[in-house]
């Protein structure tokens, strides 16, 4: 069998980047082990990400769903508050996007990428790939264990943390970011308070290092879970579900909005989620989303760079296959890694306690705010932004003045 492009892969990642390649007028195969809808991780969304959905044609399907509208983030440390408003930010863009259950959200985007023709074949796997020069020969097997080879014309791997071609082709490297591990679930949200409160991402600070997320939805469930370094749930006896109900119950942030709650599924924990690769193409394949590389959750930069390199990446491939020169290193490299770069200075500097000195200063400058807002918003490219354009100076510089003129 033949097609112009195998994606591994039915996230949202490999949705972008199938959609991108139809809109070129060329074939795709949705390669996907599982079976759709299924629970994963990585729940928010950006405000960037209603931008891609709309490039891709998924943004009406989208808004039928009627998930929880997401206006902005709230930050707790102890008793100070810290609260984002995307409609205040300093790029010109989406001013909300949605908190969504990810079962529900990934299912309508792979429904949606059928209905434009693009075949998913689900509970199938890929086991190898040959890479030729002009073809790459995939290996695949489904459920029954009928094995079937795709000869394609290019492969992009969106498998997120399956990792396909990076464990093939052993490219996987160790994350520069320490080691940090979360446990987590979703409960029935019978505490929620009204407002904002209730309705908006909550990021408490628990202690340097280790914090919460609080992810509500319209459908009564909330995501709840926490992010520390794995040895810290050593320090919690118990099972899992124990160790979540001490530790929710021990911050005064969640202990009463969490109190006797129903949890929909017992706590999943992952440890040490952070991971890089050697690169993000090759001859005839690319990398997106997390089979590339995976950061950190805190905030929320997951999804958004899964779509964001999906949809470049489909781009890209249907631009090569049908003749044009691409430059991946300048089109595909340089842009995704730029937003990489950015969050990761953000990443680092939230654990740093940075950020911490910036987001709970007594004022801050509604310019400032507004740029600083519009990196979480998802706006990592806008590089009329100075805490973009400038990402590893500006927020250390305006933190360090804050420090002296508190001292």
């Amino acid at each position: 069998m033949q097609t112009d492009v195998v994606i591994i892969g039915a996230g949202p990642s490999g949705t972008m980047a199938a959609s991108m390649v139809r809109q070129a007028g060329l074939n795709a195969i949705i390669i996907e082990k599982e079976q759709f809808p299924r629970y994963i991780i990585g729940e928010s969304l950006l405000p960037r990400c209603m931008d891609l959905l709309d490039e891709a044609g998924y943004l009406k399907a989208v808004e039928k769903q009627n998930f929880q509208k997401k206006y902005g983030a709230i930050f707790l440390q102890n008793k100070k508050v810290c609260q984002f408003n995307f409609s205040e930010q300093h790029t010109k863009g989406w001013t909300w996007t949605w908190q969504v259950p990810r079962d529900e959200f990934d299912k309508v985007l792979a429904d949606e990428a059928q209905k434009k023709g693009v075949e998913i074949r689900y509970l199938t796997e890929v086991t190898d790939i040959d890479f030729f020069e002009n073809k790459q020969l995939v290996h695949t097997k489904n459920y029954e264990g009928k094995e079937q080879t795709i000869e394609s014309r290019f492969v992009i791997d969106a498998s997120g943390y399956g990792r396909v071609i990076p464990r093939l082709l052993k490219l996987d490297l160790p994350s520069d970011l320490a080691p940090r591990s979360s446990l987590f679930t979703q409960v029935k949200d019978i505490n929620r308070p009204a407002g904002d409160a209730g309705d908006r991402i909550t990021i408490v600070e628990v202690q340097q290092g280790v914090w919460i997320w609080i992810i509500p939805f319209s459908n009564g469930k909330t995501s709840v879970g926490i992010v520390a370094p794995p040895e810290f749930f050593d320090e919690y006896e118990g099972d899992y579900t124990e160790k979540l109900r001490t530790i929710l119950n021990d911050e005064p942030n969640t202990t009463n909005r969490f109190k006797n709650v129903a949890y929909a599924f017992d706590p999943v924990f992952i440890e040490s989620y952070s991971i890089a690769v050697k690169q993000l193409y090759g001859n005839g394949w690319a990398l997106t989303g997390n089979a590339s590389e995976f950061l950190d959750p805190v905030f929320s930069s997951g999804v958004t760079f899964a779509m964001e390199s999906g949809w470049k990446a489909g781009i890209l491939a249907a631009r090569q296959l049908k003749g044009e020169a691409v430059d991946w290193d300048k089109e595909y490299v340089a842009h995704i890694l730029h937003g990489v770069e950015t969050f990761r200075t953000y990443v680092n500097a939230w654990y740093d306690n940075t950020l911490q000195t910036v987001f709970f200063a007594d004022t801050i400058n509604s310019k400032i705010k507004a740029q600083i807002c519009s990196v979480l918003a998802g706006y990592v490219w806008d590089k009329s932004n100075p805490f973009v354009r400038n990402h590893s100076k500006t927020i250390y510089t305006l933190a360090s003045v804050i420090r002296k003129e508190n001292a």
